[in-house]
């Protein structure tokens, strides 16, 4: 079993699904759907397979495939997984099918075909495994960027009024710090030919190198622009809110549980182990970055009126936690940092669904159009309240443990930078319970009432006398139905996860601290304490 090719197998899978979704006849919209969701039920049992065939307390990067893929630039197709990349093929086994099914009736009766809606999901799936599982550093770049292709027709075909924007902004911010990086890793195949004699890809060689400090600072800033785009960090953020906004709901929950985490999975994977010195130059102003970027986001989520341009700006917020424990370079803070990325894409991704669930029911976005939702619809209002207490990172929730194991980490080492950042967590508190308050208390409002034209009463007349008839008030009534048994199916695994992993995260950490360790151990820095 262990030499099976797990890794290519969940590239393969979603890859060739989307291409026979895609050529289906256009007729058959439930076809499409139906190969859609049983495909992506075949990569999370890969991506299970995959986790039981990998041993916690082997080598770094386990269940390999290489071959030959461009022999003159010395770059094969190399794939492997360490535990921190695991973790995030996971997450993505468990999202894609959830999305899937969220998805169901989400391109129904829309201008394009259901069928490449769902081609197009399957096909970013494949892309997204193979940026986590590449070992070679040209075919990450390529998946880095192939991923932006199939996203950006999700956003641009089947996305909200502002879609064409939207899509347009996402493209070119993401293919500009693509550009960028690019430059940086031909920088790197130069160095590597400078000190091997020959050009490489290959990522256990290259952090074997001695590259001259002043060559990795300018190489570093390749490498951190793009990732800091695609995480997005402040002041580069501005494409997210946008995309977040007009995705369709499937979309923004892979935009910003799953492609974003590319960013500070850049940063751990590519930037600490093969750029140290510059790391640690340059980790002052990354965690100024990451600070600003804790509280202008939360502070930018308070005054929002779109519900998901409101997510989409707490992400921004807690990815500065992320980066934040990624640059304190401690074991604690970096083991923190990848339990928090996937935590993130389960608190996120619940709240993206069930904000979409609203939407599908009220027809509207914005918060002032909703209210007294809990009073109709328990289960909904139940699933938004576990959604949003995991944002704000609830003890007994999974993104607490992985909050508390950043700051923990974080403190000695940038007490200051931790200090303001624990700042951040009250802002989270009130974003999250007003939104929560707004739409699910209160007297029923919004898009969600009609009215009922009122009946005029008879005259009452006596001794000739002409009598008002009073009318009485219009009967409101709330327009919204309780979760179904398929939301019902999408929500609940989410809800789990969440609770589970907030009562007992040990196994995900099991698999993340020998790989943040080895990190460490590649920059050369003291990993400090790495009892938990």
């Amino acid at each position: 079993m262990s030499d099976f090719p797990w890794l290519l197998a969940m590239i393969a899978v979603p890859a060739i699904g989307a291409a026979v979704v895609a050529a289906l006849p256009r007729e058959r919209a439930l076809l499409a759907k139906q190969v859609a969701l049983g495909v992506s039920l075949v990569v999370l049992l890969l991506a299970v397979l995959t986790t039981l065939a990998f041993d916690a307390g082997g080598p770094r990067f386990q269940l390999t495939t290489s071959v030959p893929w461009i022999p003159d630039f010395g770059s094969d197709f190399a794939l492997g997984v360490d535990g921190i990349a695991l973790v995030m093929v996971l997450l993505i086994g468990v999202l894609v099918p959830l999305v899937v099914a969220a998805s169901w009736h989400e391109a129904d009766g829309g201008p394009r075909p259901v069928r490449v809606f769902f081609a197009w999901l399957l096909l970013l799936e494949a892309m997204m495994v193979g940026v986590f599982v590449a070992t070679d550093l040209l075919l990450f770049y390529v998946f880095f960027e192939a991923m932006l292709v199939p996203m950006y027709f999700l956003i641009g075909s089947f996305g909200g009024p502002r879609r064409q924007y939207a899509a347009v902004k996402f493209f070119v911010y993401s293919l500009v710090g693509g550009l960028v990086m690019l430059a940086s890793v031909i920088g790197v195949y130069v160095v590597s030919a400078g000190v091997l004699g020959e050009g490489t890809f290959a990522f256990d060689t290259l952090t074997r190198l001695d590259i001259d400090p002043d060559v990795q600072r300018l190489l570093f800033l390749g490498f951190f622009i793009a990732f800091a785009i695609k995480a997005p960090l402040v002041p580069l953020h501005t494409w997210l809110p946008d995309s977040g906004a007009e995705a369709p709901v499937g979309g923004a929950v892979l935009l910003v549980g799953v492609l974003d985490k590319v960013g500070t999975f850049g940063f751990i994977r590519y930037c600490l182990p093969l750029f140290p010195d510059a790391s640690r130059f340059y980790a002052p102003f990354v965690l100024v970055l990451a600070v600003v970027g804790i509280l202008y986001a939360a502070l930018l989520a308070m005054g929002q009126s779109d519900m998901k341009r409101l997510v989409s700006y707490t992400s921004i917020s807690h990815f500065g936690f992320i980066a934040l424990g990624i640059f304190a370079f401690t074991t604690e803070a970096g083991t923190g940092a990848v339990l928090y990325m996937v935590n993130h894409g389960l608190a996120t991704g619940l709240l993206f669904l069930v904000v979409g669930m609203l939407i599908a029911r009220g027809g509207s976005r914005r918060i002032a159009d909703y209210g007294g939702v809990a009073a109709k619809a328990p289960l909904l209002a139940g699933a938004f309240l576990v959604a949003g207490l995991a944002s704000l990172a609830l003890p007994g929730t999974g993104s607490f443990v992985s909050e508390f194991l950043v700051l923990i980490g974080s403190f000695p080492e940038r007490p200051v930078f931790t200090v303001l950042a624990t700042l951040g967590i009250i802002l989270a508190a009130l974003y999250v319970l007003l939104m929560y308050q707004r739409t699910m208390h209160g007297p029923a409002r919004g898009v969600l009432l009609q009215e009922d034209p009122a009946e005029p009463l008879p005259g009452a007349g006596g001794g000739g006398a002409t009598a008002t008839a009073t009318l009485p008030a219009p009967q409101r009534s709330l327009r919204v139905a309780d979760l179904g048994r398929r939301e019902i199916a999408v929500v609940a695994p989410l809800v789990a996860l969440i609770l589970v992993l907030g009562v007992y995260p040990q196994p995900l950490i099991d698999l993340i601290e020998p790989a943040v360790v080895a990190t460490l151990d590649d920059m050369g820095a003291a990993s400090g304490g790495t009892d938990r």
